[in-house]
């Protein structure tokens, strides 16, 4: 006989239960949306019985929260004001634009020629004297100018007047009425400059119309030796000695300003590696190479080096064959300068040097080509000092002594 318990609900009874579930669920769900969505709106108007702020005091983070929310707006001021803004607002009215204007035949106009602008280049005001401002630029920015004009920051145009180039240190020294000229750069040294240390180019890249423009960047190197062929005959002439940035330079940059942090002008913008292979590689003279080549060129109007009168070129343009069968030249001589040719009443000829002799020393310090010689000459003597000569003459050594002359 079975148990039945008459308090059990039924199937049916069951099922009722089971369909109120769900709704009870889904209703107290939405109820607590209602009253989330509620509760700001019952807080402005102060319905709730309690406070629902919190104190300022114990939370620091209520204003910066309003921010965020919108809630409440704050003017923030930043001073963008640095040591670089500084020093480029102190450095920037110093530099200029530098317009090469050359005269070229107009076949409409019978009676003249015009002058029509061939470059833009760069330019630093460095000196301003006795109603003067000087200008220094580089060499190839005003080769072959009929005339030439200073672009101010302020773009007034003035005439500038060329007192003199040098090829070597592609420098050029102008001068110009300094009624308008109110700022000058202060030069500063490269000597102690120090790889890494900050960089800053201002000049004219592109033209005119990016005057003024400034690049920031390192300096990457020191006494960099740059192989400039000044003739285009593929051989090098001479190699500069310069400063390696990767502060941007671009054409047009060429005789701008290359500035330390100081604000003190530490090289003279000079060239740029154009490949698309490299970025970030630029050059600049060092202001302590460029000073004596300033001055010089101001004072006189060229630089006053020291010449022997020879066309001379390396052993390595020479075929080793010719080393013994023509120049007889020991095994043991494996470098020098053969000379082609000597001018007459040359300090050369005076010393009695003749053509196919092989110059292998100058002061007992060994030369190789024709770099070697001018860099000792260049940098080591001036006109009128004696030099001793080391040479091979039809395979036997000698030596002589001569008096430099003054290269014209």
């Amino acid at each position: 006989m079975g148990y039945y318990d008459d308090h059990s609900p039924t199937r049916q009874q069951k099922q009722q239960r089971r369909r109120w579930v769900m709704p009870t669920i889904v209703g107290g769900i939405l109820g607590a949306v209602l009253v989330l969505l509620a509760l700001p709106a019952l807080v402005q108007t102060e319905l709730l019985p309690y406070d629902m702020t919190i104190p300022e005091d114990e939370s620091g983070l209520v204003e910066d929260d309003q921010e965020l929310t919108g809630g409440t707006t704050k003017n923030v001021q930043l001073d963008v004001n640095t040591q670089i803004t500084d020093v480029v607002e102190k450095v920037t009215p110093s530099v200029v634009g530098v317009v090469n204007l050359q005269t070229r035949q107009d076949f409409w106009q019978q009676e003249g020629d015009s002058a029509q602008q061939a470059g833009v280049g760069s330019g630093v005001i460095y000196k301003k004297e006795d109603g003067t401002a000087y200008v220094v630029t580089n060499n190839h920015v005003i080769e072959g100018a009929s005339e030439i004009e200073v672009v101010l920051a302020d773009e007034t145009r003035v005439k500038a007047q060329l007192i003199g180039g040098d090829l070597f240190t592609d420098l050029a020294v102008l001068k110009m009425p300094a009624e308008q000229v109110e700022q000058v750069a202060e030069l500063g040294t490269s000597e102690n400059l120090k790889v890494g240390e900050p960089a800053i180019a201002i000049g004219n890249p592109l033209g005119l119309s990016f005057a003024g423009s400034v690049t920031q960047g390192i300096i990457s190197g020191k006494e960099r030796a740059i192989p400039q062929d000044f003739n285009g005959d593929g051989m090098e002439d001479w190699q500069a000695e310069v400063i390696q940035t990767d502060a941007a330079i671009n054409p047009g940059n060429s005789g701008g300003a290359l500035i330390n942090i100081d604000g003190q002008l530490i090289g003279i913008n000079s060239m740029k590696i154009a490949q698309s292979s490299v970025e970030g590689i630029g050059f600049a003279i060092p202001i302590d190479s460029a000073k004596p080549i300033i001055d010089e060129l101001e004072q006189f109007g060229q630089v006053n080096r020291p010449y022997i009168g020879i066309e001379a070129y390396g052993l390595n343009e020479v075929p080793t064959s010719e080393w013994s069968d023509t120049l007889n030249l020991p095994q043991d001589v494996d470098g020098g300068l053969y000379i082609r040719s000597i001018r007459q009443m040359s300090p050369a000829a005076k010393a009695g040097l003749e053509p196919l002799d092989v110059i292998t020393a100058l002061d007992g310090e060994p030369v190789r080509d024709i770099i070697d010689l001018r860099k000792y000459l260049y940098n080591e003597k001036d006109p009128g000092d004696e030099m001793e000569i080391t040479y091979y003459r039809d395979g036997e050594q000698d030596a002589t002594t001569l008096t430099l002359g003054s290269q014209e």
